[in-house]
């Protein structure tokens, strides 16, 4: 392991700290929505989407598709210069599946995101069916002058916990686009979520040797919770689903990270959902003490992200 990757203080590799060390400054993640759909609504492969997802229980208010994606940045832009006075930014387009249009119309919204001077690159969230080889060659032609990284929503590696969620897609599937784009300078950041019905402790930390063995370059990772107007919401109003407590999710996440190797840099820890239409779990803790809940565990346990791989200790001098 090396000190340089994990942050003294976090003992993770986060991806703030990665961004500041690769680009030399404060790098913010700014969200746009590009006007795209999911083929897990439109029929294309199911209809419905997964049983959790409400884009707008993880998308800023201000980013819809009917304002430009320039206004959209600007917006964004704005904000973190006044938070968190960042100097760069990488365009996310998040909502829905950024890669499931014409690659004309991709061209278009990653090449106008990138034409700004303030931003490095772009981050495309999309899914493991719903990126074809013309969008891995045209983000990958961009890569050469741009920072570019695909997320990739895997949620779980068991394909019976994909088909009850409704995922519309296979592990394999995941595997096989992992493959596609790996080595064309494109990096990779995969989601996963614990806590599905029916998900082990033990299912759930296999997922950590199987990221250790791809070439996956960041990770998010939430708990999963359910929002109005969702069937998971119905799922636990009726009792079929639990929602884990803090104690358990956060002890579980530290036992992943202590698995993940410490070149993955970790984006996320947990997950938040307005009020309004937060259902549960509702843990009545900020954003900040969600992930320093995480952090402060492994301080108390003395450990660190990747610290349960052969050879962790072997480096380890400060932490």
């Amino acid at each position: 392991m090396s000190n340089d990757q994990i942050h003294p203080d976090l003992r993770i590799n986060s991806y703030g700290s990665y961004l500041r060390r690769r680009f030399g400054c404060r790098v913010s993640k700014i969200n746009v929505d590009g006007g795209f759909t999911c083929p897990n609504r439109d029929g294309a492969r199911g209809v419905g989407g997964c049983i959790y997802c409400d884009n707008s229980s993880f998308s800023p208010g201000g980013t819809v598709a009917e304002i430009p994606i320039e206004t959209q940045m600007s917006e964004g832009m704005a904000y973190h210069l006044t938070r968190l006075k960042s100097e760069k930014f990488i365009v996310y387009f998040q909502k829905f599946t950024n890669t499931y249009a014409p690659v004309e119309k991709l061209r278009d919204l990653y090449s106008r995101a990138l034409a700004h001077p303030d931003v490095l690159g772009i981050s495309v969230g999309t899914r493991p069916d719903a990126i074809s080889d013309e969008a891995i060659q045209l983000l990958a032609g961009l890569a050469r002058n741009h920072y570019v990284c695909v997320e990739l929503g895997l949620q779980s590696m068991d394909d019976a916990i994909l088909k009850q969620i409704n995922r519309g897609h296979t592990l394999s599937e995941y595997l096989n686009t992992v493959n596609r784009i790996a080595g064309r300078g494109i990096d990779i950041c995969t989601h996963l979520i614990y806590g599905f019905p029916g998900e082990t402790h033990a299912g759930f930390l296999k997922t950590a040797d199987l990221i250790a063995s791809l070439p996956v370059n960041s990770l998010k990772i939430h708990q999963l919770h359910a929002v109005k107007g969702t069937r998971l919401a119905d799922l636990y109003h009726d009792g079929s689903f639990v929602p884990l407590t803090h104690a358990r999710y956060v002890a579980a996440v530290c036992d992943f990270l202590e698995l993940t190797p410490p070149t993955v840099t970790i984006q996320r820890l947990y997950g938040s959902a307005p009020l309004a239409i937060r259902v549960a779990p509702n843990w009545d803790l900020k954003n900040n003490q969600m992930w320093y809940s995480v952090v402060n565990e492994l301080k108390r346990r003395g450990t660190w992200q990747g610290c349960r791989l052969a050879g962790a200790a072997d480096n380890v001098s400060n932490l």
